[in-house]
């Protein structure tokens, strides 16, 4: 079996697990999408959504981020970790989207990507989410463990990773594949000790026929 073929039946499989696949990080705007998705980084989604509602609440626009003090920020979301780092990025982003993009979060790869505190992981969820665009496959904790797994690529770099699944996964399912991966990898494939029994995916998984 071809990695594409797999793909095709990985795709199949988890579609009928999870139907309507999206990112479990609550937002109503590209903006709160791209300050939570900094957050998230080094942080449980579930951890965020518990701190974003007041945060969110206080700071609507990005002028209001640039206009608050990077103290008062860091206070608001001190519980994740790297709070400062990322409260200081989460300002000099939001000076530069109300300054140079007139209020409105870049929708394309390289604009976003040059945005402090942004990587490819965190543009590829902002304009999958936000925008329904699909420039890249996002690469988490999970999509790298489960790819690996899977045997769908022997990469270690997530960048990498993506290219190789950008080959073999149909760009229609970008979007869909990461979360679906994601969820199968916090609901049934955990990094923690699991059964595999009723699996979907269990006769396509090298570690089941060892």
């Amino acid at each position: 079996m071809t990695r594409e073929q797999k793909v095709q039946l990985i795709i199949k499989r988890l579609s009928k697990v999870y139907p309507n696949p999206k990112t479990a990080l609550n937002f109503t705007t590209p903006l709160e999408l791209l300050v939570a998705t900094i957050l998230s980084a080094q942080a449980t989604d579930k951890l965020v959504n518990l701190i974003t509602p007041e945060l969110f609440k206080k700071y609507k626009t990005a002028k209001d981020y640039t206009d608050a003090s990077v103290e008062d920020i860091d206070n608001m979301i001190k519980k994740v970790n790297f709070h400062n780092n990322k409260a200081k990025n989460i300002q000099a982003a939001a000076a530069i989207i109300a300054e140079k993009y007139k209020g409105k979060v870049p929708d394309n790869m390289e604009e976003l990507d040059a945005l402090p505190g942004v990587a490819r992981k965190t543009a590829n969820v902002v304009l999958g989410n936000a925008y329904h665009k699909a420039e890249g496959i996002v690469v988490d904790t999970h999509v790298m463990r489960l790819s690996t797994k899977l045997g769908l690529t022997d990469k270690k770099d997530p960048e990498k990773i993506e290219q190789d699944l950008m080959k073999i996964v149909p760009k229609e399912h970008w979007i869909d594949f990461s979360h679906m991966l994601i969820l199968h990898g916090r609901d049934i494939c955990t990094a923690r000790p699991h059964t595999c029994e009723g699996c979907p995916l269990g006769d396509l998984c090298p570690d089941q026929k060892k």
